[in-house]
């Protein structure tokens, strides 16, 4: 059985909150079931992983927790977050502009390894 869960948050826009809740509560359920977890964030979604844009978001309007406390409790709970390589470039940012809680900028070769590779299995938003 596989140990490892990958979620690929790809098609999930920051402009709608409503898309961010789940992927990152399910992140952290796996985490709290012991499943080693990653989170990558690519496309728009890449946009979680600089500062300032997840502390502005909600999941549900009027909610007064952010999407970035959100990201902040599934990291305690182990969850590891990633950013993809080429959102450094789309977004303007640089590896100083990442949330502490990035653990590094992956490419579209660690993804594909992982898969092929690794027994991990993937959810993809």
């Amino acid at each position: 059985m596989a140990r490892k869960l990958v979620i690929v948050m790809a098609n999930t826009d920051p402009r709608n909150g409503e898309e961010l809740g789940a992927p990152i509560f399910q992140a952290s359920v796996a985490a709290a079931m012991d499943y080693e977890v990653e989170v990558i964030c690519t496309a728009t979604a890449g946009r979680l992983m600089k500062k300032g844009v997840a502390e502005k978001l909600v999941v549900k309007p009027g909610s007064p927790k952010s999407v970035y406390e959100f990201i902040k409790e599934a990291h305690e709970a182990g969850v590891k977050f990633y950013c993809c390589s080429p959102n450094l470039d789309l977004f303007d940012m640089s590896k100083d502009d990442l949330i502490p809680e990035c653990a590094g900028i992956v490419g579209g070769a660690y993804l594909v390894e992982e898969i092929m590779e690794g027994d991990t299995k993937v959810l993809s938003y």
